[in-house]
């Protein structure tokens, strides 16, 4: 078993540009320690201001009467009784004491000698076993004093070992490790100090995080630090997600942590952070359950041979088929699986190649678009005696729309430009124009209904439905595009299609879904 330290709260929150407010803190707190399971949360840091004070005392209230006080952890200095009094004052009962883990930082940083600052880490220590705090004790740039200063880290640790420290914190402050040494120096202090507690605190300046938390847990650590969404300051920490997932999947080894409700814990720390997350971001990003490549799906037809144990089920997510230009026939029929919708072949194979069609204009055709398309498809007409060749349209601040449309009717193309009240209406007067030179009458337009999807973006597909009076009788048709004024030009010229080829006077075609 493992402990997971989370510190989204304390190291989290140095992230650029973030501040949590205290209902927020609370909330994300509850989360991870009520539903996520974490073993422990560091909050905050000691001494920082009098709102963060009023923070830490309204998280503590709450850990006290619901049993989770000792999981409770604040940043603390070797200060005196300073950070301590502040810590007990908010009600807290442990410190995360921040000592330093190399001789550059305690020469020139404190300016003091490797026995002055063990002195002060040892009277700060009894200080706070007269009080009842707890203390875990942070190797401040660990990293960079077992490459620089390895004597030095010995040297601290034999001083300290027997003193009244919980756990003994090893940060790699900067992110300079990789994975080999990381493994290295965590086994020569896990070998030399075997009965002591040692937690891993990883930095992602390398992108190297996950992968040196790997290693430190292969080499014995007990405990590793994480936060969510990988928050934390420059490139950030460790995520959570992501360091659950090897945990639990590579090295097999177990956590307290709760996989169902990691998504819904990422987005809620999106949200109060406004820090959004990456697309791509294993586990918890938009697009890391979604198929897009046809092959994929198929495979996935075909006894999930694109499965891997990273099901989307265990983070409380669903695997997706994305619908655009590199969609195969598989993905369109895996939605429409989803959806319950079955077509034949045939209406499989035009509804492919018109998501195959409205993916150049757009990455992807939502699972939502995808009855209106097959319905567009559905009712499609295949005769068509009027066909759009061009058409242009022009916009322009305080001036009418303008449009020019060229159009072939049975054989021979006609043009005419006409300006109007808005881009359809002028697109419609010089359709018109055209039907008024050659004496065909044209239909009332009663109404124009646009309806996009339900959770549309301003990129989704657009349904326009117009409603016609023709010769008494009332019908409608619906075109289909990304653009709201091209789909009612579709529209528009399905309705002249049904009445140039006759097909109007038939029941069936009058009000068209």
């Amino acid at each position: 078993m493992v402990e997971i330290m989370d510190t989204t709260l304390r190291d989290g929150e140095q992230t650029s540009g973030v501040s949590f407010s205290a209902q927020e803190k609370l909330s994300i707190a509850r989360m991870l320690l009520q539903e996520m399971c974490v073993d422990r949360i560091e909050i905050a840091s000691a001494r920082v201001s009098e709102g963060e004070f009023e923070t830490v005392k309204k998280i503590c209230y709450w850990a006290q009467n619901n049993d989770y006080i000792d999981k409770i952890e604040v940043l603390g200095f070797v200060d005196g009784k300073e950070s301590l009094n502040w810590i007990k004052s908010a009600g807290g009962k442990v410190i995360n004491l921040l000592s330093k883990g190399s001789l550059k930082h305690c020469t020139y940083q404190l300016k003091k000698t490797p026995e002055q600052h063990v002195d002060d880490i040892k009277q700060l220590i009894a200080h706070a076993t007269e009080m009842g705090i707890t203390v875990n004790l942070y190797l401040e740039d660990w990293s960079n004093g077992m490459k620089d200063s390895e004597n030095y880290v010995y040297f601290l640790m034999d001083a300290l070992k027997t003193e009244n420290i919980k756990r003994f914190m090893l940060p790699d402050t900067l992110g300079i490790l990789n994975p080999e040494e990381t493994n290295k120096f965590c086994k020569k202090m896990i070998e030399r100090y075997p009965n002591l507690h040692f937690d891993f605190h990883a930095h992602n300046d390398y992108d190297l995080a996950v992968a040196n938390v790997f290693e430190a847990v292969k080499a014995g650590v007990k405990g590793v630090h994480t936060t969510v969404n990988g928050l934390g300051e420059r490139a950030g920490n460790a995520p959570l997600t992501s360091v659950l997932a090897v945990l639990h999947d590579h090295l097999k080894i177990k956590t307290n942590l709760r996989e169902d409700k990691a998504y819904a814990l990422s987005k809620m720390v999106e949200t109060y952070s406004g820090i959004r997350i990456p697309h791509n971001k294993p586990l918890i990003g938009e697009n890391v359950f979604t198929q897009v490549a046809g092959v994929h799906a198929d495979g996935d037809n075909k006894r999930n041979l694109y499965f891997n144990d990273l099901l989307p089920e265990r983070f409380g997510r669903e695997r997706q088929y994305a619908l655009g230009k590199t969609s195969g026939k598989a993905n369109i029929l895996k939605n429409l699986q989803q959806l319950g919708i079955d077509l034949d072949e045939e209406i499989l194979r035009k509804v492919t190649e018109r998501v195959i069609e409205l993916g150049d204009k757009k990455q992807f055709t939502s699972m939502e678009d995808l009855p209106y398309i097959v319905s567009d498809v559905l009712n499609e007409q295949e005769e068509q005696s009027i066909k759009m060749i061009n058409y242009s349209l022009s916009i322009t601040y305080g001036l009418r729309p303008v449009a020019t449309v060229k159009m072939m009717i049975n054989g021979e193309v006609y043009e005419q430009t006409a300006a109007g009240d808005g881009q359809y209406n002028a697109v419609s007067k010089a359709m018109f124009k055209i039907y008024k030179i050659l004496n065909k009458p044209t239909p009332e337009l009663l109404d124009y209904e646009v309806v996009i999807p339900p959770g549309g973006q301003t990129n989704a597909i657009v349904q326009t439905i117009i409603t016609w009076r023709f010769n008494n009788i009332i019908f409608k048709t619906r075109g289909l595009d990304r653009d709201q004024t091209i789909a009612a030009i579709k529209a528009t010229m399905k309705m002249l299609n049904l009445i140039e080829t006759g097909k109007l006077r038939s029941n069936k075609f009058t009000n068209l879904p």
